[in-house]
């Protein structure tokens, strides 16, 4: 798949993203509008989600930041896991598609959404493959924000600990959480040294570039560490009043601000 039909699709991505939130009136439009280019590549690129002898997805993906729900969803449904006429149904009392994934929807290998414990699930998966000599590789994608949990950082102690270059951690670096920046509510700088210090193999990039996003994910092959891709993006990106706008963390366009963020996203 090219670049232009892998920008297509994110563009089609964001537009569900927009639909579901606003028919939904609440949702998380920000983060899911940051880290759409990341869901479509890893989804119609590169992850191999044929199954194994055994039934199961050769590759795993976990989407620790669960509140991003409507970016997965939607790429979930461009994939053919769920019926895409369901995803307007996001969050309805009698929908099965709720604020956060829960693993009873087809194609979701872990409920999430307790901000911390991606990584750690990842963690065992990978585990399990080692122990299993199970090819596949397993994908968490990870928010700024979240990782001023202390678990993350024992996450990535224990990943180094067993030498789980078959994880691929992406995090979705767009500098804003629900209160604000994340400098100002509680620093991560110096990220790629951090990581680098537990023991990663850490690369940065932009998380709007495709090229850059599967170059990084082809450099995991020879690694001999897990895999961190810090990947700067722009919260609530494709939106002009949504970007860079921490007030979209978790809020719903009204009418007017819906057939703007339409219009945009149209041409």
């Amino acid at each position: 798949m090219d670049i232009l039909e892998l920008q297509n699709i994110s563009k089609n991505i964001r537009r569900d993203i927009i639909d579901m939130v606003y028919n939904a009136k609440s949702g998380h439009p920000g983060g899911s509008l940051s880290c759409t280019d990341i869901l479509v590549a890893i989804f119609h690129a590169r992850m191999n989600l044929n199954l194994d002898e055994n039934g199961n997805r050769i590759d795993k993906f976990i989407l620790s930041k669960g509140h991003c729900a409507p970016a997965y969803y939607a790429v979930l449904a461009s994939k053919g896991f769920i019926p895409h006429q369901d995803l307007i149904t996001l969050r309805k009392i009698d929908s099965y598609l709720e604020g956060h994934p829960t693993n009873k929807i087809n194609g979701v290998d872990v409920s999430s959404g307790s901000l911390g414990q991606g990584l750690s699930v990842a963690n065992g998966m990978a585990i399990a493959k080692k122990l299993d000599k199970a090819d596949g590789k397993v994908y968490c994608l990870l928010g700024d924000g979240e990782i001023e949990e202390g678990q993350i950082w024992e996450a990535c102690m224990t990943a180094n600990k067993y030498k789980l270059n078959n994880v691929i951690a992406f995090l979705d670096y767009n500098g804003l959480q629900i209160d604000g920046n994340i400098i100002d509510v509680k620093s991560v700088d110096n990220l790629k040294e951090k990581f680098e210090a537990f023991g990663w193999h850490v690369q940065e990039i932009d998380g709007h570039d495709f090229e850059q996003i599967l170059k990084a994910i082809d450099n995991t092959e020879d690694s001999k560490k897990p895999n961190m891709i810090i990947a700067k993006t722009i919260k609530g990106k494709g939106i002009s009043f949504m970007e860079n706008n921490a007030s979209w963390h978790g809020k719903a366009p009204n009418d007017e601000e819906y057939k703007i963020a339409i219009e945009e996203l149209s041409k």
